[in-house]
């Protein structure tokens, strides 16, 4: 007798746009969400719901908000399973806690939902098999964060991969997505950076050494306005392994994330590089170190990446007005947001005012998401004949690499919009 077992995916969130990652998987006894983040707006957005009571569990492949900001949701009135790595959890905890204290009027949890949510985590390594009803799940390194990971579900006869953000190129911080993922029969993959490449690593590592260098040895200061979770690390850790002699001062949240990655150095390539570029630095812990930090020849590391909140903004008011100074940005920078007025149009708020940025500013991709290259490539390497579903891409990127994949490599792919549901 012919077997018709099937899979459900429905796309209730980062469908055709970057944000609030959320996908349903079903099968007939179990329903288990893949993400379920929110989308950074002015207010926050929220990915379609989903009636707690209907759900089984809640897998998180990443401790970014925009897949992990929502989860609490589960937690109101339930106490929902959720499955991570212990490097997941933690960082998601801080990141979470941050989210509620800056946008609590528009959020339906609180503090005690988040609680709960942390009592309910059910940690996994990489490789580690959990069943979860009727589902196999795994988690496999994404190379995309410290903890972040793909998720591998077999039900019955059907093998689905779930890419979350995934780099399969090998930073200071991190080693390459593992993509050993076997026969496959349907995947669901970002397309962030579907039509663009990014700067060859050690390219990128030695021009932005060599303009840090430049400035502070002029006796500038140089702002890195960088994410707390993994970017921050990242810049120190180039900064270490190009053996970088002057001041680096790490800001804000970033503290408290490399402390609590310094508790789990397994999650980190070069356990020695980390620990050694982490020791190199010099932790601002009040009002007076940061106006000395950005008066002496240096480098401060701060977030928020996009200078939107954070102790970043306040350096920038300092360090902004001064020629001799630079700005150097690592992370991809939202339209909207003060990163992005200020890499194209050199200017920001500075006391109370916008005004033309005086100090250098630049731009530097040091970039944890896959390039186009390295998209097509990986689509290219997929086993057996599977169904590709593109998400979390923006202007048009997820239609354009589905096109792609159909065309160029003859799998059959869609982009869904949110709602969609399809069966394998």
């Amino acid at each position: 007798m012919v077997k018709t077992f099937t899979l459900e995916i429905r796309f209730l969130g980062s469908a055709r746009e970057v944000g609030r990652a959320a996908i349903s998987v079903k099968t007939k006894t179990t329903h288990v969400l893949l993400d379920y983040g929110v989308m950074l707006n002015h207010t926050p957005g929220f990915p379609m719901h989903v009636p707690p009571r209907e759900v089984d569990a809640v897998v998180i492949t990443h401790s970014h908000l925009d897949h992990s900001g929502a989860v609490p949701i589960f937690h109101i009135q339930e106490r929902k399973p959720v499955y991570g790595t212990r490097m997941t959890f933690d960082f998601a905890n801080i990141l979470i806690k941050d989210f509620i204290n800056l946008s609590s009027y528009y959020l339906p949890f609180e503090f005690l939902e988040l609680r709960s949510m942390m009592r309910s985590r059910k940690e996994l390594w990489f490789r580690e098999n959990v069943a979860i009803g009727d589902m196999n799940v795994q988690l496999l390194n994404s190379g995309h964060l410290p903890g972040g990971a793909q998720v591998l579900i077999e039900s019955d006869d059907k093998r689905l991969l779930y890419t979350s953000d995934f780099n399969t190129i090998e930073t200071r911080l991190l080693a390459p997505a593992d993509q050993d993922y076997g026969e496959l029969d349907a995947v669901i993959m970002e397309s962030t950076y579907a039509n663009e490449d990014h700067t060859p690593r050690k390219e990128l590592e030695e021009r932005f050494v060599t303009e840090v260098t430049d400035v502070v040895e002029k006796g500038g200061t140089v702002l890195v306005p960088a994410f707390s979770v993994g970017r921050a690390q990242e810049i120190a850790c180039v900064l270490e392994a190009y053996h970088f002699e002057y001041p680096i001062m790490i800001d804000g949240m970033a503290r408290e994330a490399s402390r609590i990655l310094m508790e789990h150095p397994e999650f980190v390539k070069d356990k020695r590089l980390f620990i050694d570029a982490i020791h190199e630095t010099n932790w601002v812990e009040s009002w007076r170190d940061r106006r000395l930090a950005s008066k002496k020849p240096g480098v401060i590391i701060s977030p928020a990446g996009m200078l939107k909140g954070g102790p970043a903004g306040s350096y920038l008011q300092m360090i902004g007005k001064k020629a001799g100074n630079a700005i150097f940005l690592v992370g991809y920078q939202i339209p909207g947001t003060p990163g992005k007025e200020l890499l194209e149009k050199g200017r920001c708020v500075i006391d109370g005012r916008m005004r033309k940025v005086k100090a250098k500013v630049g731009f530097f991709d040091f970039s944890s998401h896959a390039g186009a290259t390295e998209l097509r490539e990986t689509v290219k390497k997929f086993k057996g004949n599977p169904t590709v579903y593109v998400v979390h891409g923006a202007e048009g990127n997820c239609p354009k690499l589905a096109k792609w994949i159909k065309g160029e490599v003859g799998l059959q792919s869609f982009a869904p919009n949110t709602g969609d549901t399809f069966t394998i």
